[in-house]
């Protein structure tokens, strides 16, 4: 009889009491998935669920119950394996079935062989997704998710590798001595343990985790790119193995996995035989040597997690429910909670990007609807909800950009800078291209999750050429500001990537690339020290607060927005009045942006309709915005 941990520490065992009591009925499989999904809604049950992106994989139990919050970067093609498969005894012919779901390499116990022309095996196939970390996921989110975890966690999760030292030096034996791990994993090709009960004693379960760090350099040079979209990324890659309804994810989509973790040294070792029985007779595998080391890394580099459940994330903010299904009461609970103290953290947030942007409140306005801003629907190729702001009249050669993007990247989930200069125009590597030697697509700086926020500093751009390379980045961030849209480089052909990434740039006049809005910053303090300023800022919020101000931003660009007949009828007699007088003045252009600022300036103060109150108040903001902007073309003397 199972005890409680083991679903948590030993969940192949779960599996095969399930399997071995309905193994003629085919629905084992779907008992199974039942099984943990209970499971894991009981008391918060998620939270003790070790997080590969808190905790090292060499901290993690091999075979446990793990999950992984990440992006799909890249998606494998479909492999078959042994969904059920039968040993025998060669001495007293005993036969004895087993399942090979959930696991790399297939499972007998001692004297025992598979039998390949059996009639009890059943053939199936899996999807496997390359996963990285979110792409510029913020430090808060990683703290607070990591505090979550260790306020919640069972006692009964937490793993130390026993044995430190003896299992790096029988590791280290191991990478240099082959055949002696050879030995103690493989009866035969198909007998080795991704549970390896029966093959090699249990308490050698527990330093599984720790081996093979040492087995990047004999097979791996050059040294493995993990494929992380942005530079100085951290965390692991994950090759996700999916089981069930893999057509509905995609490359770039946000999952939370839970799933039996997969990091057996004999993976390695295999996969080197592979390469090397390759180059012997290339007409035994159709892949190329860089495909196999791409697809089939260390397991110590990039661990394997066999899915059980899988979901997409709405948002990967720690401090929302993960999912806002009205339906669930502590979900209505928490939002209509937090929307009856909505009116004081509005204003304290204007105050506090007023301060941000040196004491521009008009400015701060359009920046609060800018970071709820989001793609809500598609009309054939136009997103609707974009909303690309061009904050002009910021200082150039400042380090005001590089300040105000720090404190958005304390409020937003995922954030990145990006320095627009000639050099980084030349020589970044913006657009994804497939790469058909290794079979994979190699990532590039646009390659980002939904709801990102893009910071772009144009403030730094200075004269100079740009090469093709450069005009073709360029390019892509203006297709991705207009269209919300990456055309990913297939060699042959361009394919389209729709994405929903929120844009903000900074420049000192109007901007060279498109924007739906352009607001120029009216300083009204010049502080004498704009670092210290900037950073006293942050300092002068207290937590509680901040985490307000990051529940705000987050669940408001997650609700609901409709217009009633009656006031879509009142806005139309009101742009036909506002064009009698100046038909030039007002532009069907004009009303899209003035409906658009009155869409999010309603979801901001709360409301999930418009009223003509926050409708006359969007006219307003629009019109002082363009009063700014005359007023600075007529000081210029040219248009910015």
């Amino acid at each position: 009889m199972p005890c409680v941990g083991d679903w948590l520490n030993n969940p192949l065992s779960i599996v095969q009491g399930i399997f071995a009591q309905n193994v003629p009925n085919s629905d084992w499989e779907k008992k199974v998935t039942e099984y943990f999904k209970e499971k894991l809604k009981e008391n918060n049950a998620t939270n003790w669920v070790p997080s590969l992106n808190d905790v090292p994989v060499h901290y993690l139990k091999p075979n446990s119950l793990v999950k992984f919050r990440c992006m799909v970067q890249d998606m494998f093609d479909p492999e078959f394996y042994m969904g059920v498969y039968e040993t025998v005894d060669p001495n007293t012919n005993a036969r004895v079935l087993h399942f090979g779901k959930y696991r790399d390499v297939a499972e007998c116990g001692p004297q025992q062989e598979i039998d390949l022309n059996s009639s009890q095996t059943v053939t199936l196939e899996r999807q496997t997704l390359y996963c990285v970390p979110v792409p510029g996921e913020s430090a808060w989110v990683k703290e607070i998710s990591f505090l979550t975890e260790l306020a919640r966690v069972s006692p009964s999760t937490s793993y130390t590798p026993s044995r430190h030292k003896r299992s790096y030096e029988e590791d280290e034996d191991m990478d240099l001595h082959p055949s002696k791990q050879k030995e103690q994993h493989m009866g035969n090709s198909y007998c080795s343990g991704g549970d390896i009960h029966g093959c090699v004693e249990p308490k050698r379960l527990e330093t599984e985790a720790s081996a093979g760090h040492h087995l990047i350099s004999p097979n791996c040079s050059p040294p493995l790119d993990l494929n992380f979209p942005l530079p100085g990324e951290k965390g692991p890659a994950c090759l996700v193995k999916v089981y069930e309804s893999w057509e509905s994810f995609k490359v770039n989509d946000v999952l939370e996995v839970f799933g039996v973790l997969s990091v057996d040294p004999v993976l390695s070792i295999v996969n080197s035989e592979e390469r090397d029985s390759s180059t012997l007779d290339p007409m035994e595998c159709m892949d190329t040597a860089e495909e196999q080391r791409v697809h089939s890394p260390p397991a110590s580099l990039v661990p394997r997690i066999h899915v059980i459940l899988a979901q997409k994330l709405q948002h990967i903010n720690p401090l929302l429910p993960a999912c806002l299904n009205e339906e669930e009461s502590k979900t209505c609970e928490f939002v209509s909670n937090f929307m009856s103290e909505l009116s004081p953290v509005r204003a304290e947030l204007l105050g506090f990007l007023t301060h941000a942007l040196l004491g521009d409140s008009l400015a701060a306005e359009y920046l609060i609807l800018h970071l709820i801003s989001t793609v809500y629907a598609r009309r054939d190729v136009l997103p609707l909800g974009k909303f690309t702001v061009n904050l002009s009249g910021c200082p150039r050669h400042s380090v005001f950009t590089e300040h105000l993007y720090r404190l958005i990247q304390q409020l937003v989930p995922a954030s990145h800078l990006l320095q627009m200069t000639i050099e980084s125009m030349n020589h970044s590597r913006f657009i994804p291209h497939k790469d058909y030697t290794a079979n994979r697509l190699v990532s590039g700086l646009l390659q980002l999750a939904s709801n990102t926020s893009l910071v772009i500093d144009e403030t730094q751009l200075e004269q100079g050429q740009l090469d093709t390379a450069g005009v073709h980045n360029v390019t892509a961030l203006g297709n991705l500001i207009t269209w919300q849209k990456v055309d990913y480089d297939f060699n042959y052909h361009r394919m389209e990537f729709p994405c929903n990434i929120n844009v903000l740039i900074t420049s000192e006049g109007r901007s060279l690339l498109p924007s739906d809005c352009q607001v120029h910053l009216q300083p009204q303090i010049i502080p004498p020290n704009m670092e210290e300023y900037m950073s006293s800022l942050l300092t002068a919020v207290l937590p509680s607060v901040l985490n307000k101000f990051r529940i705000y931003l987050s669940l408001l660009r997650l609700l609901d927005y409709s217009i009633s007949d009656e006031v879509t009828k009142a806005v139309e007699e009101d742009f036909v009045e506002m064009r009698k007088n100046d038909p030039e003045s007002v532009t069907a252009d004009d009303l899209h942006k003035m409906l658009l600022v009155a869409r999010f300036l309603s979801l901001s103060a709360g409301q999930t309709t418009l009223s003509r109150e926050r409708w006359l108040r969007a006219k307003q903001l629009e019109a002082l915005r363009k009063a700014r902007l005359q007023q600075q073309k007529c000081v210029n003397g040219n248009e910015l």
